[in-house]
């Protein structure tokens, strides 16, 4: 099972389909709540709504256990899911994530929720890069431009469906009480957690923060920010490499 993050839509590509994840394994993905073109209930959703989905998900295809990676507000739902139903779990992959609490949180995306959209689009690409940061921007002016145009066009494309704003506006408010942080030391599956060194979203203290609540997991970092899965192509080889093994 493959949780996505903040904003996941199946329908823009690439996406995990397209990843090496698609020739080894089958994949269950899906849109969570309040995303894509799932329900869009204007209620507040919290961290443990996002788990009872994925479980309830599981339940109706017929997978009683199964991998199941997490990538950024994803792996804050499989941790979630983790602790609450452990026994779905075989392994665990933690992707640019954080625990909440005080392993620490993720960047509190809803306040740039009211930013016009160049502007919240300039400050997401420095904060998910860090090497992409005013010294980069002012020599790299052009390339800069281009980054943000294609990020604005990406999030503007489905801007007339009905309930988007509600749904993507309740997700970030699930990001804001998430906390796992204590509950983390009872996990016993094998738990994978990665993330990218240059991430301004979950920074790489915030995945040592994983690594020594969760009993036994392990932690690599690579050449990369928020996206390093994209950027460092060591990555799904190492993700891919843990999930093979067949002895820890």
């Amino acid at each position: 099972m493959f949780i996505s993050g903040t904003g996941g839509d199946l329908r823009l590509r690439p996406n995990v389909f397209d990843s090496p994840l698609a020739s080894h394994f089958e994949i269950l993905a899906y849109d969570q709540r309040g995303l894509g073109q799932t329900e869009k209930p204007d209620i507040p959703y919290t961290m443990a709504d996002y788990a009872a989905d994925a479980d309830g998900l599981l339940e109706s295809v017929g997978w009683n256990r199964c991998h199941i990676v997490g990538v950024s507000f994803g792996g804050m739902v499989t941790q979630e899911l983790a602790v609450s139903c452990p026994h779905r779990v075989m392994k665990l992959v933690l992707a640019c994530t954080s625990s909440g609490g005080a392993g620490g949180a993720s960047y509190p995306l809803h306040e740039l929720s009211k930013l016009p959209p160049k502007e919240r689009a300039a400050r997401l690409i420095e904060l998910e890069d860090r090497r992409l940061d005013k010294a980069w921007q002012t020599g790299n002016p052009e390339q800069f431009q281009d980054m943000i145009h294609r990020r604005v066009e990406r999030s503007m494309w489905d801007e007339n469906e009905s309930g988007r704003d509600v749904g993507a506006r309740h997700q970030l408010e699930a990001r804001i009480g998430h906390d796992t942080y204590d509950r983390l030391p009872k996990l016993r599956m094998p738990v994978f957690i990665c993330g990218g060194r240059y991430d301004g979203i979950a920074p790489s203290r915030n995945l040592q923060a994983l690594h020594g609540q969760i009993p036994g997991s392990r932690l690599e970092l690579f050449e990369g920010g928020h996206a390093f899965l994209d950027q460092d192509p060591r990555a799904y080889e190492r993700i891919i490499d843990f999930l093979q093994e067949t002895s820890l």
